[in-house]
């Protein structure tokens, strides 16, 4: 297993690499979407430049009853000699297929259609036939579409009564930074466009786009489209690009529109020709552009940094982090893996313990990065699902049981067996599972995001450079875990190899697991519970110490100082079940709620959104008060979340510095769809990140946060901010 893990270790990065110069997989490369007519499915296809489909290839069937595919209508391609199947016509870039459907009396508007293709990379690979299914709503056959359907095949709106498309839908383009452009459409009164039909295609030689930053539309029943969703008096979209050095970015944006009461206007192409020099970035914004935000100038260091300095950067990150409130717990999660060997463990075998634990971890950590960046899908806040922080609270509780040996007094013979060796197993017995206990502890005890995480996220998600990010991550990630490889390490040389201090060790290591257990419950719990539990650990861990309560393993009674510390523990424990009692939140200050409001604190007055559409109501209102405005990301299952409630949003220097600023708050707790729509309409991967906006509505990107700010340093920031706005 150690070969493994080693030759593992040594293959990730060689990996990586390999990756970086093989070709897309052919869902990015081909990609298709199906649009339903009245009588037939459109296929829009939207390939990358450098790939291609051969038209004999193409083969198309249904199984939705009632629904009948008829001949496929191909646009002409174009000739190619191809070293794989002689002369064939194959396609290239944006094109349609159409495909006449036949519906019998009363059949489904919903259809079903697998698409068999096949196509290759000019770079020499051809890929394996693929099969798409897509669904599809049929406009209803007996819908009144014939005026927009004849429409959409016109040359548009010859009708005097109607706008001509440049006019009903006034686009313009800009560049924001090196690695982000916008779209604008001022929509006329009356007309609208449709989300759908938005494309963006990039056309110049190595050149990409991300995935486009497009708010949620308005839904419509439409007459030829089925259910969809538009856009009504303006739309804004963002969206990630990747230009070589030196060279223009050459785009061509696709979309399509009606008038409420006529026409529908045919698809619309524009080719867009912008220069991203004239945009600001992140390693040569200069004040003229405002200041740069630290997670935009790690994500600069990245991108056109040297890989090993890049590597050398993020593992100091990680250093950092460690000792953080997102990585801590982790620490008698391993020491109960370390403790539970028992007697027979040495410097050796801890090492080896620690080093699957933490290799698990930083693989986790960076493949759930990359997916996150790439997909948009936050894996660690699935993973804060109250169910599952219950189960593996449960989980460590369990174990802490069985450091303290007390399954035989709870549990039936049987089951007590199973039990116990499945925790002695789990907590000390193999490199594999201190690996599944590394993987759990990186998505479910840490899901903390900070400044160089985002910086690692931002650039996989806006260039897709999976290889340069992951590397970032990972180093982070090693960088996390080097504090608990010396810890553990230095845990089989320390500790006692028989005899009662053993039996001591353990329960200790016990009351450190119960502790982790009520870390990860407090996130779902109100304060006074979560209180309550803290008191009650300190009550056990006095009890235990200062010689009160015996067990198993107890020979001799405590020395002087164990007595002394127990006394104090107890003591602790009283406080907090008090200050549970009498309204105080925080174990640290469990005696606040006696002080009857002697401590200086406020409370910021937030006002929560939830929609993307309750957000530009707010900021609209704050632009008419011409007031800046604060968007704070907020989680319940985010420890840095709950620490910025506390210790920084408390302070009364805080309060004073956002004087006059709308405070908005979103909760993203349940990472439901809406939740996940605001997160993307910003490139946000996670809470706790705060977004400042000026009163035009637009993102003083330069001023984001990301990560826990300290109240001194939030004021500093905001008052700098106040200093520079308009």
């Amino acid at each position: 297993m150690r070969k493994l893990l080693l030759l593992l270790l040594t293959a990730a990065p060689l990996v990586a690499w390999a990756q970086d110069l093989e070709p897309l997989p052919p869902e990015q490369a081909f990609r298709v979407t199906a649009v339903g007519e009245v009588d037939a499915v459109r296929l829009e296809w939207d390939l990358e430049p450098g790939y291609y489909l051969y038209r004999k290839r193409f083969a198309f069937e249904t199984s939705t009853p009632g629904m009948t595919l008829g001949e496929p209508e191909f646009a002409a391609g174009e000739i190619h000699e191809d070293e794989f199947f002689g002369r064939s016509e194959i396609y290239r870039g944006s094109f349609s297929i159409r495909i006449p459907v036949g519906r019998s009396s009363g059949a489904d508007t919903d259809l079903e259609v697998s698409i068999r293709s096949q196509g290759c990379a000019d770079l020499g690979l051809c890929y394996p036939p693929q099969t798409w299914v897509r669904a599809v709503s049929l406009p209803s056959a007996t819908a009144p579409a014939k005026g927009k359907l004849l429409s959409l095949l016109s040359s548009g709106a010859s009708d005097g009564d109607f706008l001509p498309p440049d006019e009903a839908f006034h686009f313009t383009a800009e560049t924001v930074s090196r690695g982000w452009v916008e779209f604008n459409w001022q929509i006329a009164k009356g007309y609208y466009l449709y989300r759908h039909s938005l494309t963006f295609t990039a056309l110049g030689e190595g050149q990409s786009v991300g995935q486009p930053l497009i708010p949620e539309g308005e839904p419509k029943e439409d007459e030829f489209f089925g259910r969809t969703e538009v856009f009504h008096d303006e739309l804004s979209v963002r969206l990630p690009v990747q230009a070589p050095e030196g060279r223009r970015l050459e785009l061509q944006v696709g979309y399509q529109g009606c008038a409420e009461d006529g026409i529908c206007y045919p698809p619309i192409k524009r080719d867009v020709v912008l220069d991203l020099a004239d945009g600001p970035t992140a390693d040569t914004a200069t004040d003229a552009s405002g200041p740069v935000s630290e997670q935009d100038r790690l994500a600069g260091l990245i991108r056109g940094g040297a890989l090993p300095w890049v590597a050398l950067t993020f593992f100091g990150f990680g250093l950092l982090l460690a000792f953080t409130p997102c990585v801590l717990p982790m620490v008698p999660i391993l020491s109960s893996i370390i403790v539970g060997q028992g007697p027979s463990m040495d410097v050796r075998r801890a090492f080896s313990l620690s080093l699957a634990f933490v290799l698990a971890m930083a693989l986790t950590y960076t493949v759930a990065g990359v997916v996150v960046a790439l997909l948009g899908q936050n894996l660690q806040a699935a993973f804060q699902h109250p169910v599952v922080l219950i189960a593996f609270s449960a989980i460590f509780v369990a174990l802490s049981l069985a450091m303290f040996g007390l399954y035989e007094l709870q549990m039936p013979a049987a089951l007590q067996t199973r039990l116990t060796e499945a925790s002695q197993k789990q907590a000390g017995g193999t490199l594999l599972g201190a690996g599944v206990m590394g993987l759990l502890s990186a998505l479910i005890v840490g899901p903390c995001v900070a400044a160089p995480l985002a910086a690692a996220l931002i650039v996989i998600g806006q260039s897709g450079d999976a290889f340069r990010g992951g590397t970032a991550l990972f180093a982070l990630s090693l960088g996390m875990g080097t504090p608990l490889l010396a810890f553990g390490a230095s845990a089989g040389k320390l500790l006692p190899k028989a005899g009662p201090w053993m039996e001591a060790v353990k329960k200790f290591f016990g009351l450190l697991l119960l502790g982790v257990a009520i870390w990860m419950i407090e996130r779902i719990v109100p304060a006074a519970v979560a209180m309550t539990l803290w008191g009650l650990l300190l009550l056990l861990a006095g009890l235990l110490m200062s010689g009160l309560i015996a067990t198993t393993g107890t020979r001799r009674p405590p020395n002087s100082w164990r007595r002394i510390g127990g006394l104090a523990a107890l003591a602790y424990g009283l406080a907090i079940l008090i200050g549970a009692a009498t309204g105080a939140t925080s174990p640290l200050r469990p005696l606040e709620g006696l002080a009857g409001g002697s401590h200086q604190e406020v409370a910021l007055d937030f006002r929560h959104v939830k929609t993307t559409a309750d957000l530009d109501r707010e900021l609209a209102a704050a632009g008419r008060e011409g007031r800046l405005a604060m968007l704070d990301f907020y989680a319940d299952w985010c420890v840095d979340c709950r620490k910025m409630d506390r210790y920084t949003f408390t302070d009364p220097a805080v309060a004073a510095a956002l004087d006059g600023v709308v405070l908005l708050q979103a909760d993203v707790t349940a990472n439901d769809a809406e939740d996940q729509a605001l997160l993307r309409r910003f490139g946000i991967f996670g809470p706790p990140t705060i977004a400042f906006f000026a009163p035009d509505g637009s993102e003083l990107g330069g001023y984001r946060l990301v990560g826990f700010a300290p109240a001194a340093e939030f004021a500093s920031h905001v008052e700098r901010l106040q200093a520079s706005a308009p």
